[in-house]
């Protein structure tokens, strides 16, 4: 296959791929490299399903060519558990089953991770505002933001 020669870091790991210039990150992730923790909600940047991190920046990616991040750091919801241990926000969304039909939760995870690490201690105004960019079409977003707050408090220590 021809196309455009990426060298990237994914969760830590380094990642050379090939992808057309038109194709995005989403599309790489998934189909190109089998992560399919990142779902696609939308395809336009209005649902934030695909959140990813991109140099600590939280970005849709199905906004983003996957030639556009030569050279950069990218963290999936694929890195978020430390093996078999789940992240505090992951465990949190379990207990506080903030979760239904699964689509939107990759990009809350990623959203609300981003979130309690620019603010370790956010209000209930916060934290909705900062997840503001994820819709649910199945929770009400209430076990959403508990979940979070749980996990924030637990996070302090």
């Amino acid at each position: 296959m021809s196309g455009i020669a990426v060298s990237t870091t994914i969760n830590g790991d380094e990642v050379e791929y090939l992808c057309q210039a038109d194709e995005t990150l989403l599309d790489v992730l998934r189909d190109r490299l089998e992560m399919t923790g990142t779902k696609e909600g939308c395809g336009t940047g209005d649902c934030g399903a695909c959140s990813v991190m991109v140099d600590g920046r939280l970005v849709c990616s199905c906004l983003v060519l996957g030639a556009e991040v030569q050279g950069s750091t990218i963290e999936t919801i694929e890195g978020m558990a430390d093996g078999a241990d789940l992240h505090p926000l992951q465990q949190k969304f379990i207990e506080h089953a903030a979760l239904q039909c699964g689509v939107c939760t990759p990009g809350f995870l990623i959203a609300a991770k981003d979130l309690l690490e620019r603010n370790p201690n956010p209000t209930e105004e916060e934290i909705r505002f900062g997840l503001a960019g994820n819709l649910c079409r199945c929770t009400g977003y209430d076990k959403i933001v508990r979940a979070v707050q749980d996990a924030a408090q637990e996070m302090k220590g």
